[in-house]
């Protein structure tokens, strides 16, 4: 079973990312041949910095091995590494319905807060699904909220197979369980690095840690009756992914109770956390200090991931009737 995924190099990563998307990644590491891609192209529908974009791209790495993902079970690559899958877009895109683009519900989230609009962000699920076809991935993990860019992938798929005969198969779509952590100090918008207060980052120190959770916002007022205030239920989702079963079920019976203390709640999780992040930070800290190697973990993954893409491009060029790439 061939698995991917990927992730955009927006810099050091945050809890959301880990629990939502990270954990899910490492934990399939066993499970058949995953490929996770560091999503440099896509990031430039946003971030256009030339200056920042490769730290970015570097740190995403640390925090990905830091993490756990092992070079010898799963394949780490940086998309631009692979050029390929943007001859491969744009194939597609020739293949792609336009009114497919025009219903994503993603694109027109984004593009209302935006001033000036790009043509990338309309044709990124395009680029979304010639990462997954080029290599012919089965599996591709997703939150609900990925499942429509899933459908788009398997549309195009399904289009060109119908023009040029069977070629890519329809990727499959896993439902991960992608804990949503909203942000610590307004529990009713998700986690964020670039708001102050509302992320725990990866890379926090221990007392930083504590802090954050200690000033975290849990009454936010009155609710319906029987549903939980949107920050006492954050902390319950923090603790349904770092602490024991033991430990959710006695603040579970707390809370039924109408006994639950919030600093003991927060005391508890800011432990488990510290328990959980401190390992991770410290092999960031030795990953840093080896950049040579992480660098050669992402140009090998590259170097092999290229066979399967040129032999897929191949086929495609064949098809279509491009021909072959003469060689230089």
């Amino acid at each position: 079973m061939k698995i991917y995924s990927a992730i955009q190099p927006t810099g050091a990563i945050h809890l959301g990312n880990y629990a939502g998307a990270i954990m899910n990644w490492v934990k399939m590491q066993d499970e058949g041949e995953c490929i996770y891609s560091i999503a440099n192209y896509h990031s430039l529908t946003a971030n256009k910095d030339p200056h920042t974009l490769p730290q970015r791209t570097f740190e995403a790495a640390l925090d990905l091995l830091a993490c756990g993902l092992d070079p010898q079970k799963c394949t780490l690559y940086v998309q631009s590494h692979i050029p390929e899958v943007t001859e491969l877009t744009w194939i597609l895109s020739c293949c792609a319905p336009i009114g497919e683009l025009n219903r994503m519900t993603q694109f027109k989230d984004k593009s209302a807060r935006m001033e000036v609009v790009n043509a990338g962000l309309f044709t990124y699920p395009i680029l979304m699904a010639s990462d997954i076809l080029l290599f012919k991935a089965e599996v591709v993990p997703v939150g609900e909220d990925q499942l429509q860019h899933l459908e788009v992938a398997r549309v195009f798929a399904r289009r060109f197979n119908a023009l040029f005969g069977e070629t890519f198969p329809e990727p499959q779509s896993r439902l991960t369980k992608a804990t949503r952590v909203m942000a610590l100090n307004d529990p009713t918008k998700k986690m964020s690095k670039s708001v102050e207060g509302s992320a725990i980052m990866l890379s926090d120190p221990d007392n930083v840690i504590k802090k954050h959770v200690k000033r975290a916002v849990t009454d936010c007022g009155a609710t319906p009756d029987g549903q939980m205030s949107p920050g006492v239920a954050n902390m319950f989702t923090l603790l349904s992914v770092f602490s024991t079963p033991e430990t959710v079920a006695h603040f579970q019976e707390q809370y039924q109770a109408g006994t639950l203390r919030y600093g003991e709640l927060k005391e508890a999780l800011s432990n488990d956390l510290v328990a959980a992040i401190a390992p991770i930070r410290e092999r960031r800290a030795e990953l840093a200090q080896k950049p040579d190697y992480v660098k050669e973990v992402l140009i090998e993954s590259a170097r092999k991931l290229r066979v399967t893409a040129k032999a897929t491009l191949a086929e495609v060029r064949e098809k279509t009737g491009l021909g072959v790439t003469p060689e230089a």
